[in-house]
């Protein structure tokens, strides 16, 4: 059974096997962003760009939470009202994941970009 750190780099190679060079520089900035804003509020100004690319971005966030059994449902909008509801430890888990799971992202979207 592969680890955790093989699942998300394993997640990640398939998510940017398409990856543009406008979603490499999004990701690129994203665990900062984060970081200094919060995760709900970074994905919040991710979707209200309504570029594809960040749209891409908040998908593949949403499903690796889902795939970690954080959230139940990987939308965006079901998403956000599930980590609104979620106590604290299940929020910071949730920013854990994707700050994580971005790491690869990040390098694997350098590569095939």
């Amino acid at each position: 059974m592969p680890t955790l750190e093989q699942q998300r780099a394993a997640f990640a190679w398939e998510k940017v096997q398409p990856c543009t060079d406008e979603y490499k520089n999004l990701v690129k900035g994203a665990p900062a962003f984060i970081m200094n804003n919060g995760l709900m509020q970074a994905m919040a100004f991710y979707q209200s760009k309504e570029k594809d690319h960040h749209f891409l971005l908040n998908r593949h966030l949403c499903e690796w939470l889902q795939r970690r059994s954080i959230i139940r449902e990987a939308s965006f909008k079901d998403a956000m009202k599930e980590l609104q509801q979620a106590d604290s430890a299940t929020y910071r888990l949730a920013t854990e994941e994707v700050l994580a799971v971005l790491k690869w992202i990040r390098q694997f979207a350098a590569a095939v970009a």
